[in-house]
């Protein structure tokens, strides 16, 4: 199994999850799971996925909070002995998250700027002015200083944050990914899986374009096709 592909998990609860999974077979070994599935049995199956199933579990929870709330969040769900966990890539919640995930094996992940996103979006928010992929390089650089095994950013500012000297060792997931000739969804910084991988990333997560597929697998097959060579 090529790890270097997730598959996003975003359908209503676990067993349509598990379903998914079961058509994905042997071609898939690593899973997202996130907030939209939290209610209706995230949680259990990330743990069955991989205590039962040999997955490996991304949980994608972009927590936010005080310090304090998010050491004793990151704390609880280290014990499910997942892989990656997501939290906001501001720094003082990046060093919370990585007292939180202390003496286990899970990598927490600096959000940077959500690949929904656009100028437009962070001038609504009263997000800093200047080039939006500059302050995506910055909060990963400021995330990786604060601790972070790795950051969440668009395809498009991967080759950017690779660059940085803090980038060394450290991993960069790309969400935002589609196939040529794939609906783009409500992404709106994309690039292809190839892309993705040349300029940079360790992983790409994708979802619509094989969970709504005809046949599932046929399309995860097609994009890991699509991947450079080791």
């Amino acid at each position: 199994m090529d790890d270097r592909l997730i598959v996003a998990l975003d359908v209503p609860n676990a067993l349509a999850g598990l379903n998914l999974v079961e058509k994905l077979g042997d071609s898939v070994g690593f899973y997202k799971i996130g907030l939209g599935m939290l209610t209706g049995g995230g949680l259990a199956l990330a743990n069955e996925l991989k205590q039962e199933h040999g997955k490996r579990i991304f949980l994608d929870m972009k927590l936010f909070d005080i310090g304090a709330t998010v050491e004793a969040a990151v704390r609880g769900l280290a014990q499910f002995d997942l892989d990656f966990l997501t939290v906001h890539g501001d720094p003082h919640v990046v060093r919370a998250a990585k007292e939180g995930a202390a003496g286990s094996g899970l990598k927490i992940l600096g959000v940077t700027i959500l690949t929904s996103l656009d100028r437009a979006d962070l001038d609504q928010a009263m997000i800093k002015p200047g080039d939006l992929s500059e302050i995506v390089t910055t909060r990963a650089a400021r995330a990786f200083d604060a601790g972070a095994d790795g950051v969440i950013a668009s395809p498009r500012e991967a080759a950017l944050i690779r660059a940085l000297p803090e980038a060394t060792g450290r991993l960069i997931i790309t969400p935002g990914v589609r196939p040529a000739g794939s609906e783009a969804g409500d992404q709106k910084r994309i690039e292809t899986p190839a892309t993705a991988i040349a300029n940079g990333a360790d992983h790409i997560v994708v979802g619509r374009p094989i969970w709504q597929a005809a046949d599932p697998r046929q399309a995860a097959e097609g994009i890991l096709a699509q991947l450079p060579a080791h």
